[in-house]
């Protein structure tokens, strides 16, 4: 009988695929073809459709919505959920992402998925064009969240969901039925990992907002204030007094220094205070700005900041910050093919590790971009070890890791889901492997979904633009559901891939 329920359930889920397939993916733009644009007037061909790659890359945040969603949500085979978050400790935390392929909504790569795809718009939001609009909304719907997050002044909210609970489950977020407990940081139980974080996102985004939205704007910077001074008077990290609710999931590895630096860096640039320099002045050593690593993520943040304290030197002219130069030339010459400190694939693609090894290909991409931005204004090079390394090098570099992200690549496959002819069919996503409410609008309960989860058939529902964790060390690539390794995306992935492809895009006049 228990084989009989499994094939019966099993055979009830994958009826709905193909009506799912027309149901819920009849509105997406552009979804079936890439065609490469070329500007008549540019001299450079481009070998991808950045334009495309861009508008998806952003189009990917609404599948990860929480909450509400608006009456313009394009990727419509999603439907409101997390209501209620919050009322477990009678606060409102409606709203926000979902960071992956699960129903738990985790502060700390929020927020620095929000300072990245900030930071993404304030370096090449000028080049978006009608892009500008949907990534100013993707910011909005997070800096929304964080803000409920850290309405009570020495509190934060840092996590909605037991993710241990929800991980035994595999249904959509629509239909989500575990405990959504809600976990914060406060004096006696500090955080200043994820309050670093969250201070430098709302002060990131709150240059996005200066012109366009000068109240809001101030509302952010104020808030970020506040709290980077709770991260920095109550220091500590919330993976110790929250450890068997944020680990392993996302555990603080290189501890809460990096994102203090970060944090003041981001505030630096948005206040224009001499408060914050003189912190960074008096701190910075303490807090690693000369440690050498060059590995740029959700959890790592010196690499972030020292590229960010080099541009207020190269651009700003601050002398001041002078040895941030030294400190991000010695990052770009660690990362160059070549370097022993860096690995390749044998297909050209930087690998750092095989768990979501993506979204150091997109941050690194990102930061080579903007250093060689900051570069060229500045009219400078980086000299490695008697190399010069000019921006138009560094572009090249990063052109070449967006290129393999999009197709260029042994597999011959984009991992960029609904971009190009050959993408994954099997992300690891709850609410993409399920059929969509409105073609199974009764709940699917939570063992029942996993019956889906390990099968061969592809997602139903299209989560346009999602990049994966991608290929192993010698760019394989499985397509296999359960290996959330490779198979997951991620919204930190997706947010410094923003101002990569809208350089790129137009760099080639697709834009």
């Amino acid at each position: 009988m228990a084989s009989f329920g499994f094939s019966f359930t099993l055979g009830l889920l994958l009826s709905c695929i193909f009506t799912t397939l027309i149901l819920c993916n009849a509105t997406i733009p552009g979804h079936y073809h890439n065609p490469v644009h070329r500007h008549r007037h540019h001299p450079r061909v481009a070998s991808h459709n950045y334009k495309d790659a861009l508008t998806k890359s952003i189009l990917f945040f609404e599948g990860q919505r929480s909450g509400k969603l608006p009456p313009n949500q394009r990727l419509n085979w999603r439907r409101d959920s997390g209501l209620s978050d919050g009322s477990a400790l009678h606060v409102d935390l409606v709203g926000g992402y979902y960071d992956a392929g699960d129903n738990v909504k985790f502060g700390f790569p929020m927020a620095f998925t929000t300072t990245m795809l900030s930071w993404s718009v304030i370096e090449f939001g000028g080049l978006m064009k009608g892009e500008l609009q949907n990534a100013k909304e993707a910011i909005r719907w997070a800096t929304d969240y964080l803000l409920k997050a850290t309405a009570h002044p020495g509190t934060i909210y840092v996590q909605v969901g037991d993710a241990n609970r929800d991980h035994a489950c595999w249904e959509r977020p629509e239909d989500m039925d575990t405990p959504r407990s809600v976990y914060k940081i406060d004096a006696n139980t500090p955080g200043s990992e994820v309050a670093g974080e969250t201070a430098a996102a709302l002060a990131a985004a709150s240059l996005v907002f200066r012109r366009s939205d000068p109240v809001y704007s101030k509302l952010l910077v104020r808030r970020a204030m506040r709290v980077f001074e709770f991260a920095d008077k109550h220091r500590g990290a919330y993976s110790n007094g929250l450890k068997k609710y944020v680990c392993p999931f996302y555990c603080d590895y290189s501890g809460y220094q990096d994102e203090l630096l970060w944090g003041a860096a981001w505030l630096h640039k948005a206040t224009k205070n001499p408060t914050y320099l003189g912190y960074i002045q008096t701190n910075g050593h303490i807090l690693g700005a000369a440690q050498f690593d060059n590995t740029f993520g959700w959890d790592n943040k010196h690499v972030g900041a020292r590229i960010l304290l080099s541009k207020a030197f190269l651009v700003q002219k601050l002398p001041a910050l002078h040895e941030y130069k030294g400190h991000s030339d010695n990052f770009i010459c660690s990362i160059l093919p070549g370097s022993s400190s860096t690995q390749y694939t044998p297909g050209g693609l930087l690998f750092k590790m095989n768990d979501s090894n993506m979204q150091y290909v997109t941050s690194t991409s990102f930061m080579i971009l903007a250093y060689a931005k900051y570069l060229t204004s500045s009219h400078q090079v980086v000299n490695c070890g008697g190399t010069t390394v000019t921006p138009k090098r560094l572009k090249a570099i990063a052109k070449r890791q967006v290129d393999y992200l999009l197709g260029d690549n042994p597999m011959k496959m984009s991992y960029m889901v609904g971009y190009g002819p050959r993408y994954p069919q099997r992300i690891h996503h709850r609410g993409s492997s399920l059929p969509c409410m409105a073609s199974h609008p009764a709940k699917i309960q939570c063992s029942s979904g996993f019956s889906v989860m390990k099968s061969q058939s592809p997602n139903p529902n299209i989560l346009v633009g999602a990049v994966i964790g991608g290929p192993d060390q010698n760019d394989r690539f499985p397509d296999d559901r359960s290996d959330y390794e490779q198979s997951e995306p991620a919204t930190y992935i997706n947010a410094p891939l923003v101002g990569a492809l809208a350089y790129l895009a137009h760099s080639f006049g697709q834009l």
